[in-house]
């Protein structure tokens, strides 16, 4: 099976992976040279001289990028084998990386498998607090459970290389795309536990603390956005319907359904879209069944925010929907697209 290795300004320690890897017979090995520039020539003819393949960027595009160009090279092979991408930096180690090849050999349907850190020991502690986040994050937006989201060493069947190349993103967001696209779509993820290292406090790392961040967590962000313009647009008319009719159940009920055909529309092309988006008649059944029950919801919590605790509208309003938010991005993910 093939090792893909998406490398920007790397060291000798590249090299040292490569003949470990060699040692353990796993091959052959795709190196994306990132656009290091001339500096790091000499690391990628070495690796050259040690019989890998590098693909060269001319510019640093980013590690997605570095990815799917790896993909589409081995894809044109046609060696229909499994793949192992798995970082330059060191911190995988060449037996967990070959215990992970192992995994994916005892698949018998299409399946990606996680190298999965348990982040014990000395973990420095922006990576421990960013990979909590992380998790938490993924775990809202997808439904479900994954120990380590931002694993760069990660098994794929070939039968998965198409749809690798169909996924959005250029950068570090890219793998987390890869695995909320996975959990939308049903694929089979497994994950193997691996050691835990960080080198020189992970100085090596050439993740981008706030940039990168806010690229991961795009889609709850672009959610957050959405809703709150839904939000707005039920605020507004709540109020105009209870000034005409006087009727809190018939306000909440009209504002409601305006405000979540525009919600909708929004979810389905921008945030929870792309070329695997859901279809309108399979996605427009669910959508409007969980509107029913959130609605449900916030007229109950409504009431008891309004009447029960004697609250004004307003911010019994605002309440309702603090407490609705998470519960609907959670079901939107994980049941309608």
């Amino acid at each position: 099976m093939t090792i893909l290795i998406p490398s920007y300004e790397p060291d000798v320690r590249l090299l040292n992976l490569v003949v470990k890897l060699q040692e353990y017979g796993l091959g052959p090995i795709v190196i994306v040279d990132d656009g290091s520039g001339p500096a790091y020539r000499g690391i990628f003819e070495s690796a050259q001289a040690y019989g890998c393949t590098v693909l060269t960027h001319t510019h640093n595009l980013g590690k997605g990028c570095a990815l799917k160009t790896g993909f589409r090279h081995i894809r044109a092979w046609g060696l229909q084998e499994a793949v192992i991408c798995a970082d330059s930096d060191g911190q995988h180690l060449p037996q967990d990386i070959k215990r992970v090849a192992e995994a994916i050999k005892r698949e018998s349907s299409a399946c990606l498998v996680l190298g999965s850190r348990r982040f014990t020991g000395k973990v420095p502690l922006r990576s421990r607090f960013g990979n909590s986040v992380t998790r938490s994050v993924f775990a809202i937006a997808a439904g479900g459970k994954v120990q380590d989201t931002q694993t760069g060493l990660r098994a794929f069947s070939y039968e998965l290389l198409d749809w690798l190349c169909e996924i959005p993103g250029d950068r570090f967001e890219y793998e987390m795309n890869m695995l909320l696209a996975a959990r939308r779509e049903g694929r089979t993820i497994r994950e193997v536990f691996i050691e835990t290292v960080y080198l020189e406090a992970n100085k090596s790392s050439h993740f981008r603390p706030l940039i990168d961040s806010l690229r991961i967590y795009l889609p709850i962000l672009a959610f957050g956005a959405s809703s709150a313009a839904s939000a707005l647009i039920d605020f507004l008319l709540l109020f105009v319907f209870q000034y005409l009719t006087h009727n809190l159940f018939f306000s909440v009920v009209a504002a409601r359904l305006c405000s979540s055909v525009f919600n909708y529309t929004m979810n389905r092309r921008y945030v929870f879209g792309g070329p695997h988006a859901a279809k309108i008649g399979r996605s427009m059944p669910k959508y409007f069944s969980l509107v029913a029950l959130v609605l449900l919801l916030n007229y109950g919590l409504l009431y008891f925010y309004k009447e029960q605790l004697i609250l004004p509208l307003l911010a019994a309003k605002i309440l309702t929907e603090v407490s609705i938010f998470v519960f609907s991005f959670w079901a939107q993910r994980r049941f309608v697209y």
